[in-house]
């Protein structure tokens, strides 16, 4: 069912049927270019955009069918800038990636060591043609239905384009999507951006003290606080999507007096539950996507909130006149993926270890601070060795370099922590390409284990700590791991993954 026409929704691209094509596919343009937009609730803005909106097109595919993405590139040519430093550069490329999406990392695919890049000066000069590029992917025909999402991704420019609003929805359509309930329910896209504004623009990331000198705009949908109606009796399907850069969210439904909505979780970062899991608060780390299922209660008038947070995100508008009969949620879904388990470990005490650290007043200029992946396979420019501030190739991220070989078919356990140096920062970790079962906070078993791509290490003292199990399957070629706090991946806490054949 569609979403309610009043509530703001990014414009949808569904996969068709074209002669000559084995499966049907998205066939869109992404144009990018900075774009004088209005935001509603917020003003005048002028920043890089998909399309000249906010956020992208959702793009609606079912598993089989096949993305053809055509990105132009119409921003200015990127200012002088050295690469291999520690500060952000080329602000005017990008790339794209399928966050959370199990699809083939090489070629043309959703692979993040491509640059689309601009026109030079020369080029502009001689009136060249803005470049385009071609993403093309073919999503398995056992994909996962859920919700996942789109951005750029390359390094050193990731954070400044996705708080410009650089991003947009990927709907995996699915058995999930047959469930009398849920197929009864409104559809509703909550993307959550996190712009960073100044002066009616987002300025270029020149400081180290550039996010936190400029407060975070969130808009739903493109949109600050926008209004949802929902009626007595009434169940709707959000598909809440954690578009952020820099901030974790922590999500509840609240009215006057305390009063609260629930949520039903039925997925968590595309993958679907065995069941809806009732909750007052949603968890969301950078990255992240839950999808839940919301029921009208009591009339009045509500907000959905971040934890902490001094303005709502959305306004939940609960009408008088219900729904009759009440509509109902599903006691069970279709399984998403199957548990693994410790047994089923390839090489047992062959653990993997990845710690987030930082070093900080290592650099003269204006970005200070080292941030670094250390632990197994560490980049070996990350191991600190004499004087930092004299060793140019310290902690940079190196695209040539392989930190972990990855064998298909193989199941292996990580755990990743923050170390002394970030006691009090949640720093998400991203794998690509494949999605990680998490089994254990701070050596706590998990009673289920959740599947994620995206997790948030727990802030607030040494030695937090997440454990996964994983199974690499499917594809081989060269992917990403790295903390999603994007300004940290931009200034190396990032490192790189070679899935291989197994043998």
């Amino acid at each position: 069912m569609a979403a309610p026409t009043a509530f703001p929704q990014p414009v949808v691209v569904t996969s068709r049927s074209v002669p000559g094509r084995p499966a049907p596919v998205v066939d869109q343009v992404l144009d990018v270019r900075f774009t004088d937009i209005s935001v509603p609730g917020y003003g005048p803005v002028s920043t890089r955009t998909y399309n000249g909106a906010l956020p992208g097109p959702t793009l609606r595919v079912r598993a089989g069918d096949t993305l053809r993405l055509t990105h132009v590139n119409g921003l200015p040519p990127n200012p002088p800038h050295i690469r291999d430093s520690h500060a952000p550069h080329h602000p005017n490329s990008f790339n794209l990636h399928t966050h959370g999406m199990h699809v083939s990392p090489s070629g043309d695919a959703d692979n993040v060591l491509r640059e689309f890049a601009p026109r030079s000066d020369d080029e502009v000069a001689a009136g060249a043609a803005e470049p385009r590029y071609v993403t093309t992917i073919d999503v398995p025909a056992d994909h996962p239905a859920g919700t996942y999402w789109y951005h750029p991704h390359l390094h050193g420019s990731t954070a400044e384009q996705i708080v410009g609003g650089m991003a947009g929805v990927i709907v995996v359509e699915g058995d999930v999507d047959d469930v009398p309930e849920i197929r009864a329910a409104a559809d509703v896209v909550v993307c959550i951006n996190e712009l960073k504004i100044k002066d009616g623009k987002v300025p270029a990331f020149t400081s180290g003290r550039w996010v936190s000198g400029i407060p975070s705009t969130f808009t739903v949908n493109g949109t600050v606080n926008p209004t949802i109606t929902l009626r007595p009796g009434e169940v709707q399907r959000w598909r809440l999507v954690a578009a952020t850069a820099f901030t974790s969210l922590r999500l509840a439904i609240t009215g006057d007096g305390g009063s609260t909505l629930l949520m039903h979780q039925i997925a968590q970062d595309g993958i679907t539950f065995a069941k809806p899991v009732a909750l007052t608060e949603v968890g969301m780390v950078m990255g992240n996507r839950a999808d839940v299922l919301v029921r009208g209660d009591t009339p009045g008038t509500y907000t959905l909130k971040s934890a902490g947070a001094s303005a709502p995100l959305m306004t939940v508008q609960v009408t008088e006149t219900p729904v009759e009969p009440p509509m109902e949620l599903p006691a069970s879904l279709p399984p998403g993926r199957p548990f693994l388990h410790e047994e089923d470990i390839t090489l047992p005490g062959t653990d993997r270890e990845v710690v987030f650290h930082a070093d900080s007043g290592v650099f003269t200029g204006d970005f200070p601070n080292a941030y670094r992946m250390l632990g197994t396979q560490a980049t070996p420019a990350a191991d600190p060795s004499g004087d930092l501030s004299h060793d140019p190739a310290y902690g940079l991220f190196d695209p040539g370099y392989t930190n972990h070989t990855l064998r298909l078919g193989t199941v292996e356990r990580w755990t990743v922590r923050s170390d002394e140096s970030l006691p009090a920062l949640n720093h998400p970790f991203h794998l690509h390409t494949n999605q990680v079962l998490l089994t254990h906070r701070n050596g706590t078993r998990l009673d289920p284990p959740v599947w994620h791509d995206t997790i948030g290490i727990p802030g607030g003292a040494p030695g937090q700590s997440v454990t996964f199990l994983v199974r690499y399957e499917d594809f081989t070629g060269r992917a990403a791991a790295h903390c999603h706090q994007l300004h940290h991946e931009d200034l190396g806490m990032m490192q790189t993954v070679d899935y291989v054949a197994g043998g």
